[in-house]
């Protein structure tokens, strides 16, 4: 028998509260006992947003949610920037591109955050730029980008909108959507609100609704004006993913439970005893300033492949992290804390790294980091 652990950044762990709410009988979405369970999970998804603005609720990944930010706001030939760090930057990129957007292309060494002086340049250069794209946590690479500055750096503009990624970032880290000037937020399910696949959350401010009556680009099912005429109504445009929602609306009452700032604290514990565990045991982080409290990037040794790291513990001791991607492949392992996770996911995933080193030849005294881990996590 081998006992699964899921610590890779997305799909993370469902609490069993939520399972449960969302095995329950299945019910329709246009029926009236529908309705007060979207209002609830609305009013939440406000509180964790931060936000009086509308957030609504798409049956999507969150990729989905990208995709809307960009064909709602915007038209083609739109001159934009895109700050690009990561696999998830560059799907920015791509989204951008696919709708016919010029894109200036800011690229951040991997491992590194975008410095902001340099998007403010930028600004200040370039009058027509309609809209800054960045992610809040860049998965692919452990790295958190400086929000708050950045949103101090767009809203001085009126007419460029500024578009967070906070797909892995959301629950993770505190994104004060409507103090800090944050114009399109998008969040996904499967991430810190510890749901299965299958919903992405945008909160949209009214500056960029205001941008959005001028947009002409194509949008069907996408089509944010008509989510937010039903979202008013405790509705979505088509079919509801009432299960999910369902869930979503547990789910955000156990965050609310704990509190938004707790959230926020248990993150940070959960990601500071992760970077000091793995030091402890001699290993490098690949993000190389301003750690993501949702994912650690690990580098591996001289000799070892991430990727069998990240296989072994997999298969022999039944831990899903996440191996590199793309240029980071091969040389790296990651770890998350997101979501519903607590101090023994991540005691048992410093002494599963220790155990797979080891087995693979590097010198490691088991519970070094372990030990560490430990220190740092207690009451």
């Amino acid at each position: 028998m081998l006992k699964r652990y899921l610590l890779a950044p997305g799909p993370t762990p469902v609490p069993s509260e939520v399972l449960l709410a969302m095995a329950m009988p299945i019910i329709h979405h246009r029926a009236p006992d529908f309705l007060p369970v979207l209002d609830s999970a609305k009013k939440g998804l406000q509180w964790l947003y931060q936000t009086k603005n509308d957030v609504l609720i798409l049956c999507s990944t969150g990729t989905g949610g990208m995709v809307g930010s960009v064909n709602n706001f915007f038209n083609r030939g739109d001159r934009v920037l895109v700050i690009n760090g990561g696999k998830f930057g560059e799907r920015w990129v791509k989204i951008c591109k696919a709708y016919g957007m010029e894109v200036d292309e800011v690229i951040v060494e991997w491992g590194y955050a975008v410095k902001p002086e340099i998007i403010e340049e930028k600004l200040k250069k370039d009058g027509s730029i309609k809209g800054v794209f960045v992610q809040a946590s860049e998965t692919s690479t452990g790295v958190y980008h400086d929000i708050k500055t950045l949103a101090s750096v767009v809203k001085k503009y009126e007419d460029t909108l500024f578009i967070v990624d906070a797909i892995s970032a959301l629950v993770a880290h505190d994104l004060r959507t409507d103090e800090w000037g944050i114009d399109i937020m998008i969040g996904g399910s499967q991430k810190g609100v510890m749901l299965p696949p299958g919903l992405a959350f945008v909160s949209v401010s009214e500056k960029a609704w205001k941008k959005a009556e001028i947009s002409k680009l194509p949008k069907f099912y996408f089509n944010f004006k008509k989510e937010r005429e039903n979202l008013a109504k405790n509705q979505t445009n088509f079919t509801s993913p009432v299960s999910l929602i369902v869930g979503l609306n547990e789910s955000l009452k156990i965050l609310q439970a704990e509190g938004l700032e707790n959230v926020f604290k248990r993150h940070e514990r959960l990601a500071n005893a992760t970077r000091k565990a793995v030091h402890a045991i001699g290993l490098e982080l690949y993000s190389k300033e301003s750690p993501s409290n949702a994912v650690t990037a690990i580098m591996t040794p001289p000799g070892i492949d991430g990727q069998a790291v990240y296989k072994n513990l997999r298969e022999k001791y039944g831990i899903t992290a996440a191996g590199g991607q793309d240029k980071a492949r091969g040389r790296i392992f990651r770890i998350a804390h997101l979501g519903y996770s607590d101090r023994f996911d991540i005691i048992a995933a410093v002494a599963g790294i220790e155990m797979v080193l080891k087995g693979m030849g590097y010198p490691v005294k088991l519970g070094t980091g372990v030990a560490v881990a430990q220190e740092l996590l207690m009451d």
